[in-house]
């Protein structure tokens, strides 16, 4: 890769939060050649329990009818993508992927978090690459985490019974 201005480009994905505030996960797609923004997204799972930022930021590059070789994007999230987005990463051919807030963090603070890292769905990905940066300004990302989650979604009814 080459010198990318990473903090600028986390900085961006940051500010996005701002149009969801209690779900602080924001995502911008770079040109790795070129250090232009590509896509941008943030959580709207509100709408849809699917619509991450990472997803968001996703369906918008393919969706704008920008076609560039894949391989050359990265992907920039506050938070380390879930294993249903690092998935959607992979299919999609981006090949880096830099994150600031862990899902180890996201889990302590009581985030609902499906217990796989991004890593481990690369590693157990054969035919796939993609490189994994953690922790990119990840005391800027920790702090938009750190309140815990928002108490707005509703719970699941117990299957135990």
């Amino acid at each position: 890769m080459l010198e990318i201005d990473h903090e600028r480009h986390m900085r961006r994905a940051i500010a996005l939060t701002a149009n969801t505030p209690q779900l602080p996960f924001g995502a911008v797609i770079v040109h790795r050649e070129s250090g232009e923004t590509a896509a941008e997204g943030w959580n709207k799972s509100t709408i849809n329990p699917t619509w991450h930022g990472e997803i968001d930021a996703i369906d918008a590059l393919f969706g704008s009818g920008h076609r560039v070789d894949d391989s050359e994007l990265a992907l920039y999230t506050t938070a380390e993508p879930c294993p249903m987005c690092m998935a959607a990463i992979l299919w999609s051919g981006i090949q880096t992927v830099l994150f600031g807030t862990s899902i180890r963090f996201l889990q302590q603070h009581g985030w609902r978090q499906i217990d796989v890292l991004a890593e481990e769905i690369v590693r157990r990905s054969p035919g796939w690459q993609c490189t994994i940066v953690e922790g990119v300004l990840q005391e800027e990302c920790n702090r938009l985490f750190a309140a815990g989650p928002p108490n707005f979604f509703p719970q699941r009814p117990d299957s135990s019974g």
